[in-house]
């Protein structure tokens, strides 16, 4: 038997692109964990992976390793235990819809999610806009929960994927964050750790997504869906567009109020993208056969399965239990809300959406430092479509601020993020399949 591989071995051996025996970056990623492999190995070794890779067998294994360096849920419940991974984007508040809808027909969704990353939102953040709902759970309730209610959305707890914590921290500064093989062990590290049966990816590609191509979200999705299958969980990821927000909001109580829109019937593109996702949920799940999954969805949305869902699982997670009879008063609003016109009229032709998201952080709805408190009520709402007219008497969209002043710096950089052109179709919603 060779003798394993030190950190700098193993570091020498990525840099050079040398095979590395069996368990050689489980045993890397395990000393991530437990502080075995330095600061400076660590930067190093991310270094490594961006300029030299990892090819898909080594993926596999960081993915694995990095999995298996803390706690690993298991589940014995009476049905399938899926998810949903979203690449992040703006207006995206899918899983706030997704996750009580699976529920709903009849899958088990231990759902760990995280916060708001540079300009995209978080899901914890935007759930932390119902009064009184907790993200920090013990194991135990987020057992409970789950079995109970069939779902639940939580922070990851410090036992879960330790190596990826501190490798994401170092990634973050040492210019390392691109790197597609440490984005793919990232991402599915923490969700293989949650025990799941199955797992549908949501990529984005436009101009309010990381991923600004369609090329460089599908090479990210080939990424993912090969090394979580490789490590065993079926996997399908859809890639889906982000020229502009996903729904017609930015900001957490905004976006919990667009997620209630839908749960109560609204129509529009959040609604079309849940239902694709969910539909590949349920496929994979074994809950339905693809020709019918997709309608099943939209008649337990049109019966009000879904809300009575998403009611159960806040009130379980400490929020209103009359939540979804009253979310409209419910919700904190801001102090100064009002429409922003154009001088001159035109067809909306893009948006910058990174703009966009940077006007919701610097309102004060997400983090500039990590230690900034959130204002759950301040944002964007009713930002107009791709291919609407907008003016003097149209406007671009409505700002909700904490004052006048921050109301006036969003309104400028606001009017700075459109694009006014000829006539623009709206942008496709879902771009294409990868299984």
């Amino acid at each position: 038997m060779p003798a394993p591989l030190s950190p700098a071995g193993v570091i020498a051996a990525v840099r050079d692109g040398r095979a590395m025996p069996d368990g050689a970056l489980a045993a890397f990623a395990a000393g991530l964990a437990t502080g075995e492999v330095g600061d400076a190995q660590a930067g190093a070794f991310a270094m490594a992976v961006l300029l030299r890779g990892l090819g898909p067998a080594g993926r596999v294994a960081l993915t694995e390793g990095m999995r298996d360096s803390g706690r690993l849920l298991r589940w014995d419940l009476p049905g399938p235990v899926i998810d949903k991974h979203s690449t992040g984007g703006i207006g995206d508040c899918v899983s706030l819809v997704l996750a009580p809808l699976l529920a709903a027909a009849g899958a088990f969704v231990p759902m760990i999610s995280g916060r708001g990353l540079g300009h995209s939102g978080g899901t914890l953040d935007k759930l932390e806009a119902i009064p009184g709902w907790q993200a920090e759970l013990d194991p135990a309730a987020f057992a409970r929960i789950v079995r109970a209610e069939g779902a639940a959305i939580v922070a990851a707890s410090p036992d879960i994927v330790p190596a990826d914590r501190r490798l994401y921290a170092i990634r973050d500064v040492t210019g390392t964050v691109e790197s597609i093989d440490l984005i793919t062990a990232s991402i599915l590290s923490k969700k293989l750790a949650a025990g799941l049966g199955g797992l549908v990816l949501d990529v984005k590609a436009g101009s309010g997504a990381f991923m600004k191509t369609r090329a460089e979200a599908e090479t990210l999705a080939r990424a993912l869906v090969e090394t979580a299958v490789g490590a065993g969980c079926p996997t399908v990821a859809l890639l889906t567009g982000m020229e502009e927000p996903l729904a017609p909001a930015l900001g957490n109580a905004l976006e919990v109020a667009e997620a209630m829109a839908v749960l109560e019937g609204g129509a529009g593109p959040l609604r079309e993208v849940t239902l694709a996702l969910g539909a590949e949920a349920l496929v994979l799940a074994g809950l339905a056969a693809p020709a019918e999954a997709e309608d099943r969805l939209a008649r337990l949305l049109s019966s009000g399965a879904a809300l009575e869902r998403f009611g159960r699982m806040v009130a379980a997670q400490g929020g209103p239990r009359d939540f979804t009879a009253r979310w409209r008063e419910m919700l904190p609003a801001a102090p100064v809300v009002a429409p922003v016109f154009l001088q001159e009229s035109g067809t909306l032709s893009a948006v910058k959406g990174v703009e966009l998201g940077r006007i919701v952080v610097e309102l004060g709805g997400g983090r500039r430092y990590l230690g900034d408190r959130i204002d759950p009520a301040v944002g964007l709402s009713d930002v107009a479509r791709i291919g609407t007219r907008v003016g003097p008497e149209a406007p671009v969209a409505v700002i909700h601020a904490a004052d006048e002043a921050a109301w006036q710096r969003a309104a400028e950089t606001l009017r700075a993020a459109v694009v006014l052109g000829g006539d623009t179709a709206p942008p496709a919603r879902i771009l294409g399949r990868i299984a």
